[in-house]
This record gives C-alpha cells, sequence and structure tokens, in this order.
C-alpha cells in the first residue's frame, strides 16, 4: 500500500498556482481552485492521483512542513502505536 503526498507550488511568471500529488512513481499536477481553501485543493490533487491509477478506498491526510501526507483507511492494514489514555492509533 502507498501513501500519497501532496504539496503547494506557488506562481510563477509562468504558471499559477498549482497543486501536486505523488505515490513514489506517479505524478499529477492540478492548477489550484481559488473557490477551494488549501486543505481542499491539496484533496483534490489527492482524489486526481487515486482516480488516475484506478484506486478506490478512503483517505486520511495529515500536514507535513512541505505540504500533506495521504494514507488509506483500510480495515486491513496493519496498525501501529502506543497505548496512551486508551488510544491505539499511529497518531497517539
Amino acid at each position: 500500500m502507498k501513501a500519497i503526498t501532496t504539496k503547494y507550488h506557488g506562481p510563477s511568471n509562468v504558471k499559477g498556482s498549482r497543486y501536486s500529488a505523488f505515490d513514489g512513481d506517479n505524478r499529477v499536477i492540478l492548477s489550484a481552485d481559488d473557490s477551494l481553501n488549501s486543505d481542499e485543493n491539496h484533496q483534490r490533487a489527492a482524489l486526481a492521483l487515486m482516480e488516475k491509477l484506478n484506486w478506490t478506498g478512503q483517505l486520511i491526510g495529515g500536514h507535513t512542513k512541505d505540504g500533506m501526507v495521504w494514507v488509506f483507511d483500510s480495515p486491513n492494514a496493519p496498525m501501529i502505536g502506543r497505548e496512551k489514555s486508551g488510544c491505539t492509533s499511529a497518531a497517539a
């Protein structure tokens, strides 16, 4: 199972703002949709890559220093974490 990373690319002298999604092998780049906020544009790019690769499932996104990372929510995915206040997830 692969993760998807999304990144914002600011405008240049030639092109407007863009968002890209990358899975390590494949990439899509979309022009920013000014009617959406930043998180929604990141999500839109991740979904465009999913569509390009014919992937299905639910994505869970989180912010990083350089953009966002998206992973699939799957009942068959291995879970890691530590128990703290009853929480057992990778985010704990």
